[in-house]
């Protein structure tokens, strides 16, 4: 009787990749279960996703806008503040999800054998309907103020979001690994991403931090939401450094969550 032993590799490798396409019908599994257990008995459904950065927009819109007179690169507040919203949710709804998933999945992950980066991978993918249906709105608002996007600024998105994905991935499979032994990630998620807002010109222009704007360009998300923005509203060029620099930024994370979680991923099953 001949016994197999499946052990997990401690780097990635190109037999990772094609032991995902080779799940993809899982990954396609655990992303449609997701969608499903999200909106399962609710009253509005996948209006949810509306819901959210809608409502957070017109308090946003009232507080910073009107009252404390913020900036807005001269295009209306609310379809200024919308755009970074729509990116800025994407990212954090996927950190989120991402850091706990593999404890939410711990009864599969202790019987069964299968890819662990799908599981972090079906999360991010699951934001992906979140993130076009709540594009709706954002359509809606571009009509009302009359900006119609140029091509090349539609050319533009597709990258945007890849850098926004990249980000979440990487960040999140680092927080997932470590959420597996270290149960505070839970507690101090929450907090990080609410001080990550601030240090993110989701609710302000960069301009406004004068000469300590380089302090925000460190941050993966300040050049795709001023990229979103200069894109879709015109507001200001496209700084193809500072996309760059957010390019780079989000490979180092995904370089770095990728090697950590290969490479305490054989103690997953053991300690989750």
């Amino acid at each position: 009787m001949s016994v197999t032993v499946i052990k997990p590799k401690k780097t990635l490798s190109v037999e990772d990749f094609r032991e995902i396409w080779r799940y993809k019908e899982l990954l396609y599994f655990f992303t449609w279960r997701d969608l499903k257990v999200r909106y399962k008995q609710t009253a509005i459904g996948a209006l949810w996703a509306i819901f959210q950065p809608f409502m957070t927009m017109v308090v946003f819109s009232v507080f910073f806008g009107r009252l404390a007179k913020i900036p807005s690169d001269g295009a209306p507040y609310p379809i200024f503040v919308y755009v970074g919203l729509l990116f800025w949710q994407f990212f954090s709804g996927a950190l989120s999800e991402t850091s706990g998933t593999l404890i939410a999945n711990q009864a599969i992950i202790t019987k069964v054998y299968f890819p662990r980066l799908i599981l972090p991978i079906s999360a991010v993918v699951t934001k992906f309907m979140d993130f076009f249906i709540s594009a709706a709105i954002l359509v809606v608002l571009m009509v009302y103020y009359g900006y119609v996007p140029h091509l090349k600024g539609l050319l533009i998105l597709p990258l945007l979001l890849i850098i926004t994905f990249m980000a979440s991935i990487g960040l999140g499979l680092f927080l997932a690994a470590v959420n597996v032994k270290y149960r505070d990630v839970r507690y101090a998620l929450p907090f990080f991403i609410q001080l990550l807002l601030f240090i993110t010109p989701v609710i302000y222009p960069a301009s406004i931090a004068g000469k300590y704007s380089w302090i925000l360009a460190m941050n993966p998300m300040t050049g795709v939401i001023q990229s979103a923005r200069a894109a879709l509203l015109g507001t200001t060029p496209v700084n193809w450094l500072l996309l760059l620099l957010s390019l780079g930024a989000c490979l180092v994370a995904l370089v770095i969550g990728v090697i950590y979680f290969k490479k305490v991923e054989r103690y997953f099953a053991d300690i989750v």
